[in-house]
């Protein structure tokens, strides 16, 4: 009798055990797993590079990390002092940190900037971008956050400048103002060798499929060669070098030989001659030191190893192989093409190697809802590059506008229904298939995504 009884308690209870099992499954959701802990999994010289080329490497990194000043040509116009205060997430080479170094900037010795109000402490590094001029035309041009008036860093005195910032606060009201965060370079190098031809024959294979779930996608070529541009969020930029001479120019007002006028004028805005960043052609420099700065801008990232993904974490193992697979039957492969590999290279560490990097290299339409009403080279108001994701996994930011943190929102924000502007997200079909799937499903694929 005695044993019957603790029979009867044991299935009492393991019926409740189920219970509270099924209960905790049925309010289970998905969520994003946030920013990999741990050391940096990138920021390190691709493997395979001989001494010179980690010199130029090392020599590349020290500038890329170097607080510019008054005497080195900083502003009059400027969005931050240094491309390592940008692109520092999670190393040397990354995307916008946790806290914006902006703004710090905006007052550092003795400016007199205001701090604009989508500029956080918290938020990411941004950008601004007018979409019209006053007379209603196209603009889509930077806008520089910070003037130097006022400042004196120790090498030069603005004091006298007079310029004044944009008035964004009349702008947004406006809806005229749009925000771009720092792309991660990492890998960048590997990315450059990809020959065109193997990004053309990606966009043509699986022709049938895509074009079934209502995906097309198109190069943005250079209108004088032909040639397939691949960086920046609308792949505007063809090559690194010259992607380091315009972000010197533009991101900080530092001219050079790419860009050698001045974007904004003023009486004692400007201490050097223009422009500001030259090759060193007399003695002693030597080796890297001879370069301007923008081309050892160009050599660190051409020599930046891409991100390490993890095996493991977060959720292990055996889920993050479940979510590649899901990655892959929903759709989102069609977009973000896991491997390329790059063709000839003077330089043998780049050299027929794969190329990890989720991503097509090209133009999509993202609907109304990411549209950000600016074309830049081919690229229409509403296309976007398709964003490389490895690394996605240690990012705080997403999207060209760093609008949430949130991996799964993130994912949310491409589907977009038409309006009488813009057509419909390319993303929309893979988006639903994504909200098909189970929560524990949405879970590995979110694990898989922040293994990256």
């Amino acid at each position: 009798m005695r044993e019957t009884k603790i029979k009867l308690l044991v299935v009492v209870a393991v019926l409740s055990l189920l219970g509270m099992t099924e209960t905790i499954q049925a309010q289970f959701r998905a969520q994003d797993p946030s920013v990999r802990p741990g050391t940096p999994a990138a920021g390190n010289p691709i493997p395979g590079l001989n001494g010179d080329q980690i010199e130029f490497f090392n020599a590349g990194k020290d500038q890329f990390e170097e607080k510019e000043m008054l005497i080195n040509g900083l502003g009059p116009r400027f969005n931050l002092d240094s491309c390592g205060g940008c692109h520092s997430q999670p190393a040397t080479g990354g995307t916008s940190p946790a806290q914006n170094p902006q703004v710090e900037v905006a007052t550092a010795h003795g400016a007199k900037n205001t701090i604009p109000s989508f500029v956080t402490l918290n938020g990411p590094v941004r950008e601004a971008r007018f979409v019209r001029k006053p007379d209603g035309t196209p603009d889509g041009g930077v806008h520089n956050l910070f003037v130097v008036s006022g400042r004196n860093d120790g090498t030069a005195d603005a004091s006298r400048c007079m310029l004044t910032q944009p008035e964004f606060g009349v702008q947004q009201a406006l809806g005229n103002v749009i925000f771009r965060i720092p792309t991660p370079v990492f890998g960048a190098g590997l990315m450059e060798q990809i020959p065109d031809y193997e990004i053309a024959a990606n966009q043509a294979a699986g022709a049938l499929i895509k074009r079934a779930v209502g995906i097309t996608g198109r190069p943005n070529r250079n209108g004088n060669d032909g040639r397939i541009s691949r960086f920046g969020w609308k792949a505007q930029n063809q090559s690194l070098l010259l992607f380091s001479g315009e972000a010197y120019n533009v991101e900080m007002g530092i001219t050079n030989e790419l860009f050698q006028q001045e974007r904004a004028h003023g009486h004692g805005c400007a201490f050097l001659t223009s422009p500001d960043d030259n090759t060193v052609t007399t003695p002693p420099a030597t080796g890297a030191n001879v370069l301007s700065n923008v081309e050892q801008f160009a050599f660190f990232m051409r020599f930046l190893a891409p991100p390490t993904p993890s095996d493991t974490m977060p959720g292990g193992a055996a889920s993050i192989s479940r979510g590649r697979q899901l990655f892959a039957i929903i759709g989102c492969g069609l977009c973000h093409t896991p491997t390329f590999r790059t063709g000839n290279s003077a330089v043998a560490a780049l050299r027929h190697q794969y190329v990890n990097l989720f991503s097509d290299l090209l133009l999509h339409q993202m609907g109304p809802g990411l549209a950000d009403g600016v074309s830049q080279g081919a690229a229409a108001r509403d296309e976007f590059r398709t964003a490389p994701l490895w690394g996605l996994g240690q990012r705080i930011f997403f999207l060209h506008d760093g609008r949430t943190s949130d991996l799964l929102e993130a994912i949310r924000f491409h589907r977009s229904a038409g309006n009488l502007t813009y057509g419909a997200s390319e993303a929309n079909i893979v988006i639903d298939n994504f909200g098909r799937l189970g929560e524990t499903d949405k879970q590995h694929l979110l694990n898989f995504l922040r293994s990256l």
